[in-house]
């Protein structure tokens, strides 16, 4: 009998010009405007991706006809330098409620108006097909990196902007 394969963690970083607080809050609170479109589960384009502001919320996307797909849940929810999440979303790009890998997100200010992200996909090889996960992830775009660029993008000149974060501890 063999042992389980470990996969790596994927990363990824990026740096943006706003303070933790801020950072944290756009990519909590507004993760439709940022994220990869193309980047979906759910059979209707994506309209929304939700991240519930707290420990045990949902993490979920929701089509252009309502209906709603579930990516994952909130395990960690320490704003404004950490979030951890579980992801479901197995190698066939199908959510898996009684599978879960673990992405980090943290938040490190390294001066008045600039943060750093950095992300940590971790626990891949408890998915199913979890090793063609890891390898599409990192083929496409940029993998993990290529998703934090687009949030660092975004966020170019929105310090003020509104998002759509309630206050939650």
């Amino acid at each position: 009998m063999t042992a389980p394969e470990t996969l790596p963690a994927l990363h990824g970083t990026a740096t943006v010009a706003l303070p933790a607080d801020r950072a944290f809050a756009l990519f909590t609170g507004s993760m439709a405007r940022w994220w990869p479109a193309s980047h979906h589960i759910g059979e209707s384009e994506m309209a929304d991706l939700v991240i519930e502001p707290r420990v045990g919320g949902r993490w979920y996307e929701v089509g252009t006809d309502g209906a709603e797909c579930d990516w994952g849940h909130v395990l960690v929810w320490e704003p404004p330098g950490r979030l951890v999440l579980t992801w479901q979303i197995d190698g066939r790009w199908t959510y898996d409620p009684d599978r879960a890998s673990e992405v980090e997100i943290r938040f490190t200010q390294d001066a008045p108006e600039q943060t750093t992200v950095t992300l940590e996909h971790r626990l891949l090889e408890r998915l199913t097909d979890g090793r063609s996960l890891s390898d599409e992830i990192s083929a496409g775009d940029g993998g993990w990196n290529g998703v934090l660029a687009r949030f660092a993008g975004w966020t170019a000149g929105r310090a003020d902007a509104a998002d759509r974060t309630p206050a939650a501890g």
